[in-house]
C-alpha cells in the first residue's frame, strides 16, 4: 500500500466527491471533511440521489432485481473511482454504508421477520490480478463494511464468497453478448464455501450478491445463474451505484459490470 493510502486511512486530506481539501472554509465546498471522505456537501448529493432500482435487462434472464447506493456520476463516481484505482482505501467507508443503504432494501422493516433469519452479503470476486493491483480485494472490504453496518442496525449480516474469479479480458468496448460470454467464463463455484451457503439460506438466512457498479448487469446475471446452478437461490442483488443507460445505445457499456 502506498503511502497516500495509509495517511487517507487515518486521516483523508480530500473529499473523495469533489476534491474539497481537509478544512476548507470555502461555502462552495461546504466547508467541512467527513473523518471517513465526504464533504458535507457531496454526503448530502449521494444520500439524495439513492438508493434506486436498477431498470432490468431483457437480455439477461439470470439477472436477479437490483437496489443500487446511486447512480454512478458526480461524487459517487469520483469516489468508486478514487477507491478503486486510486488507492484510497479509506473511502470504504462511505462506500460501504452506499452498499448498506441498497441492501436494506431488500430486508424486512423488523429484522427476524417474514422468514428471514439475517442476511448474507456475497460479493462479486476481484481476480488475482485486480486484487494485486489493488492491494486487496475492494469488494470483500466493501461487503464487510457494509455487513457491520447493518449488523450494527439490528440486522445480523455476514459476509460469504462461494465464487472466485478465473483470469479474463478487460470488458470494457465489448458488446453485449460478449460482456455476457465473458462474464460466464470468469467465475466459478468454491464447492465447499457453496454447501455452507446452502445451509445457511435453508437456516432462513437471506443471501444478497453485491458488486461495486453495475452496467450492463452481465456479471451479477453470470454469478446469480452460477450460484442458483449450484443450489443458492438469489432472488436479490444491490451494488454501491449503477450507470444510468443511454438513450438507444444501452448495452454497450463503458465501465463497471
Amino acid at each position: 500500500m502506498t503511502l497516500a493510502a495509509l495517511v487517507d486511512l487515518v486521516l483523508p486530506a480530500t473529499c473523495g466527491g469533489c476534491g474539497a481539501p481537509s478544512g476548507s472554509v470555502d461555502p462552495r465546498r461546504s466547508g467541512s471533511l467527513d473523518p471517513r471522505g465526504w464533504c458535507r456537501r457531496c454526503a448530502e448529493r449521494v444520500a439524495a440521489a439513492g438508493p434506486v432500482r436498477v431498470p432490468p435487462s431483457p437480455f439477461l434472464p439470470d439477472l436477479p432485481p437490483i437496489v443500487a447506493g446511486g447512480p454512478y456520476e458526480g461524487p459517487l463516481r469520483e469516489a468508486v473511482n478514487a477507491y478503486k484505482e486510486h488507492g484510497r482505501h479509506g473511502l470504504a467507508a462511505v462506500l460501504g454504508d452506499r452498499l448498506a443503504v441498497a441492501v436494506r432494501e431488500w430486508v424486512p422493516a423488523e429484522p427476524g421477520s417474514a422468514g428471514c433469519a439475517g442476511v448474507l452479503l456475497v460479493p462479486v470476486p476481484a481476480t488475482a490480478a485486480a486484487a494485486r493491483r489493488r492491494f486487496g480485494d475492494h469488494m470483500a472490504r466493501l461487503a464487510r463494511r457494509a455487513a457491520d453496518g447493518l449488523s450494527r442496525a439490528g440486522i445480523p449480516t455476514a459476509v460469504a464468497f462461494p465464487l472466485r474469479a478465473l483470469p479474463r479480458p478487460d470488458s470494457v468496448g465489448l458488446t453485449a453478448a460478449q460482456r455476457v460470454a465473458v462474464a460466464r467464463a470468469g467465475l466459478r463455484l468454491r464447492a465447499g464455501r457453496v454447501a455452507a451457503v446452502r445451509d445457511a439460506v435453508a437456516a432462513g438466512v437471506r443471501p444478497v450478491l453485491v458488486d461495486d457498479v453495475v452496467t450492463s448487469g452481465a456479471t451479477l446475471d453470470a454469478a446469480a445463474a452460477l450460484l442458483r446452478a449450484g443450489g443458492v437461490p438469489v432472488a436479490v442483488a444491490a451494488a454501491v451505484a449503477y450507470t444510468p443507460r443511454r438513450p438507444g445505445g444501452a448495452d454497450t457499456p463503458r465501465s463497471g459490470s
